[in-house]
């Protein structure tokens, strides 16, 4: 009689973890191979990049940073930017249109812009500073304007008794306030800040678009343009969408054939999905509530 057995049989259990880990390899594998296989093909292709403007201006720092890292990419020739806004604070609508205005004069670069449904007042502002400027025929444009907005609750207090005290120095440090009525003073000095503010947007518009100050003039009452209309004022050049912009911004910018699009990688941040999903609307109204808020704004 023989002392040797045969082993027992491998555990069902092991077979199924390896099946189970190789199909889990297979996934991995092929995920990478989509996400990095077309990298690979296009390493080398020139590219368009695609820059977002998208609800209210509040911020310029991550547009202003976009512009400036593809502006420094050997391999972008060109750039469009996509303005899908309403407008928003004087300052950082300025900063934006400085920024696109540095990529063309500094880097030689070509930067189209295409309006998606609105780009009007700062959407616009920043729309001029480009090369070559695309709408759709129904986009909302133009409102070349400036706009201060102000709350007066003298009367309501009075009503419910509660008084309001100022330490001030200087006349005009409490200028605004929604606690005491604005005398004419008050008034004529923030008239004059708006109409400052007013002719240098109309002088960035004639600079942009080469037209005679005094023809923007007539067009910078605040009023809104379809696409079409703005064309037919040369406040625009081109009806055309997003992909109409991309061809022609490969075209200025040398490409030959289709080019490789690539935009911003952004990190998700929880905030901005909250504020561009349920506060976009919101976001707006807190911009008007600002103190003395002074804004390239289309008001809705």
């Amino acid at each position: 009689m023989s002392d040797t057995y045969a082993s027992p049989p491998a555990p069902r259990q092991s077979w199924w973890k390896r099946v189970f880990w190789i199909l889990v390899a297979a996934v991995v594998l092929t995920w990478l191979g989509k996400a990095l296989l077309p990298d690979v093909a296009s390493y080398g292709k020139e590219q368009v990049a695609v820059v977002r403007v998208e609800g209210p201006i509040l911020d310029s720092k991550q547009t202003v940073s976009e512009l400036e890292d593809f502006s420094e990419n050997p391999m972008v020739k060109a750039i469009v930017v996509r303005i899908d806004s309403p407008g928003g604070g004087v300052a950082p609508s300025q900063e934006i249109y400085n920024a696109v205005k540095r990529v063309k004069s500094e880097h030689n670069k070509t930067v189209v812009a295409s309006m998606g449904t609105v780009a009007a007042s700062g959407g616009y502002y920043i729309a001029v500073a480009s090369d070559r400027v695309l709408a759709n025929p129904g986009t909302l444009t133009g409102s070349i304007g400036v706009i201060m907005q102000m709350a007066n609750f003298e009367e309501l207090l009075k009503k419910v008794g509660v008084k309001n005290f100022v330490i001030k120095s200087g006349r005009y440090k409490d200028i605004g306030s929604p606690f005491r009525t604005m005398e004419a003073e008050d008034r004529q000095l923030l008239q004059s800040v708006m109409d400052d503010v007013h002719r240098q947007f109309i002088e960035a518009v004639a600079e942009g678009r080469s037209l005679d100050v005094a023809d923007v003039e007539v067009l910078a009452d605040g009023r809104v343009f379809t696409g079409q209309q703005a064309k037919d004022s040369l406040l625009i050049d081109e009806i055309g969408d997003l992909t109409d912009a991309i061809a022609l911004a490969g075209k200025l910018g040398g490409i030959q054939g289709d080019p490789r699009v690539v935009e911003p990688t952004r990190e998700f941040s929880f905030r901005d999905f909250i504020e561009s999903s349920f506060l976009g609307k919101t976001s707006a109204m807190v911009l008007q509530s600002t103190w003395i808020p002074l804004m390239y704004l289309m008001v809705f």
